[in-house]
């Protein structure tokens, strides 16, 4: 991968910015489609995309993690293995290379220390005959839908493993309607989603291939093979559709879920960074290393590549790093 320089990228960036600024002024332009209430991560993903497009020469930056702060978007990034700190106003048009914070810190008279939680390894796992992985998202979370890529690749590769995985869904059940974090147009896909699941098994992996390429829901559903009219009834009928996602959010509350993804082998939290990161060769293996004796099928090796966020035709990007990642909540 393409070297970046510091100085360089700084340089560039705050360029950018100003000329951001300069032609808004001047045109109204904006550097990002406007995103309305969307989330930070959605907005900043977004900025990422833009510069890895635009001032990187097409090598990867790749977003760590995102928060609030002082009224805009801080973020770090990591370009091959340095990482940078920027900022972002909340609209996604003007991005800032860098901050200067005026106020000075406050003396501290403890010094803190750190301790570097011990990474889990195969040999903590607990060992069963027929291990299972929840995984809880949401459905147009850029992380959640990382996950949802993750498990497809490997139910795709591996078949046999399809029955010991279940993609699970976040939300609530609030006077007889669903809800997400991220309005009634996820809360009504995750519903969709959990249907499909409930009861045409055959068809809900056909469907999210398609769906996490961004595609449309009707063309996903043909794709699928899917019964619509089925469907619809399922999620229309408060005894089906709302009680299967009943059982979603019982799971949820039962494991103390509020992140988008958040995996669970055999009724233990366990991260899928101990075992190599958001890829599909790290979730497999850390699986595997759920059965008592380990079937022949965990042999086969999976991509190590970290794949992509939000909505993507291709399952990762060149330049990605299977370190990084962050949730939704």
């Amino acid at each position: 991968m393409k070297k970046i320089n510091l100085s360089s990228l700084l340089i560039t960036l705050m360029i950018a910015a100003f000329l951001i600024g300069y032609g808004k002024m001047n045109s109204g332009g904006t550097l990002f489609k406007s995103l309305g209430s969307q989330k930070a991560e959605e907005t900043t993903q977004k900025a990422i995309d833009f510069i890895s497009k635009n001032m990187l020469d097409g090598a990867g930056a790749v977003l760590v993690s995102v928060s609030e702060e002082s009224g805009v978007y801080k973020f770090k990034m990591k370009i091959d293995e340095e990482e940078y700190d920027s900022y972002l106003t909340k609209d996604g048009k003007i991005l800032f290379p860098s901050g200067i914070n005026l106020v000075e810190p406050e003396e501290t008279t403890a010094t803190a220390t750190t301790t570097e939680a011990k990474k889990m390894t195969c040999d903590d796992v607990e060992k069963i005959k027929e291990p299972v992985l929840e995984a809880f998202v949401v459905s147009q979370c850029p992380f959640g839908l990382q996950m949802q890529r993750i498990l497809n690749e490997i139910v795709k590769n591996i078949p046999q493993l399809a029955s010991y995985v279940k993609v699970e869904y976040m939300g609530a059940i609030e006077k007889g309607k669903i809800t997400s974090m991220h309005g009634d147009e996820e809360a009504q896909e995750n519903l969709r989603q959990i249907c499909l699941r409930e009861e045409q098994p055959n068809n809900f992996w056909a469907y999210i291939d398609c769906y996490i390429k961004g595609e449309k829901v009707d063309p996903c559903l043909e794709i699928a093979k899917a019964d619509v009219s089925g469907l619809t009834d399922c999620m229309a009928d408060q005894n089906r559709g709302l009680a299967y996602a009943q059982k979603d959010f019982d799971a949820q509350n039962k494991y103390k879920v509020t992140g988008s993804p958040t995996l669970i082998l055999d009724g233990e939290t366990i991260s899928e960074f101990d075992f190599g990161g958001r890829t599909a060769e790290a979730v497999k293996t850390m699986l595997c290393c759920g059965f008592q004796d380990k079937p022949e099928f965990c042999n086969q090796t999976l991509s190590a590549e970290s794949a992509n966020t939000s909505f993507s035709s291709g399952y990762s990007s060149a330049g990605s790093d299977a370190g990084s990642g962050t949730v939704c909540n």
